[in-house]
């Protein structure tokens, strides 16, 4: 869960803003910050305030911030928002949908906002191994953040699934407690940043399992092995372990997404162009739900805040001087 700060009183529905923001992660939090010192009137509806800030270890790859914990670059995020004064609301969008001139926004406990603007931040989330005895032991030994639960796989032997970034990231954090690591990944090689990959093949306590997928969890009251599949030799092993954390990517909301209109790229990424402008007039999008041929997908804190960033200016100009980016000019 993330932090918890003495929440204001949720704006009134019916209430009109110039920015209406869903989301409430670095994307979202940073499109706040300009908008208000853009002089305008803004909110943050969010599920989770830092959004997958509160999942993450230590980030050291954030200007200027070094070796911060991702709860704690959140709440700086968040207290940089409220000194400006714009709302940020824990609740979730349900729909947002065109009437005249303004955007209706509504939320979970049925009010509904009217905005000028709106900034799709809504970011992604963690994608599933989609293998027998995941669900069942979700929480029982399956798991989808290291950050968050590391601890409780003290003294055990544990299986990381991945080979990104965060999965590397996950098997060096789990060698603080556990005896044993084993990091299962699908392919030959790693595509992680060259410092985590030499990392991984020092550390004594981390075993690699390359070219091998997992294909069922089991066990007992919780996770008590895996079966994996060697896809060179075409052979399945049980492996003991009693823990499984899956760090193999994330995918957006696709479902929400296309429900505003919005239109997306074949993995259902928001397609932006060079000023986060969608194919729906006044809406834009920041952050890791976006994608389009002129951004490389790079879903970093840095990058995230950035676009938030240019989604406010681009609503000011849209506000300001009646600026449309029709579809016809967007560069797919």
């Amino acid at each position: 869960m993330g932090f918890r700060l003495s929440l204001p009183r949720k704006p009134p529905s019916g209430e009109l803003y110039d920015v209406f923001i869903i989301g409430a992660g670095p994307a979202g939090l940073s499109a706040a910050l300009y908008s208000a010192r853009l002089g305008l009137k803004a909110v943050v509806v969010g599920e989770e305030i830092g959004g997958a800030l509160t999942d993450a270890g230590e980030v050291d790859d954030y200007p200027a911030v070094m070796a911060v914990q991702g709860p704690d670059l959140a709440k700086r995020f968040e207290e940089h928002v409220r000194k400006y004064g714009v709302p940020i609301v824990r609740d979730k969008v349900v729909k947002v949908f065109k009437e005249g001139n303004e955007y209706r926004v509504s939320l979970l406990d049925g009010v509904t906002y009217r905005a000028k603007t709106v900034i799709v931040a809504v970011g992604s989330r963690r994608r599933k191994l989609g293998v027998p005895g995941e669900d069942e032991f979700s929480g029982r030994g399956v798991s989808y953040c290291a950050p968050c639960d590391a601890p409780l796989f003290k003294g055990k032997k544990v299986a990381v699934v991945g080979g990104g970034n965060a999965a590397l990231q996950a098997a060096l954090l789990l060698t603080v407690y556990s005896p044993r690591v084993y990091l299962i990944h699908r392919r030959d090689e790693f595509k992680a940043f060259p410092i985590y990959v030499k990392k991984v093949v020092s550390h004594p306590r981390i075993v690699r399992i390359m070219n091998s997928e997992i294909k069922r969890v089991g066990g007992g009251k919780s996770v008590e092995w895996v079966e994996i599949l060697d896809k060179r030799s075409n052979s399945l092993r049980r492996l003991d372990v009693e823990g499984v954390i899956v760090e193999i990517g994330s995918e957006p909301p696709r479902d929400f997404l296309k429900e505003i209109g919005l239109k997306l790229d074949e993995k259902g990424y928001v397609i932006i162009g060079p000023g986060q402008e969608t194919n729906l007039p006044g809406v834009y999008a920041a952050g890791d739900c976006t994608a389009g041929p002129h951004k490389k997908k790079f879903d970093q804190v840095v990058t995230a805040a950035a676009e938030g960033a240019i989604a406010a200016l681009s609503a000011y100009e849209y506000i300001t001087l009646g600026r449309e980016i029709k579809e016809s000019e967007m560069q797919y």
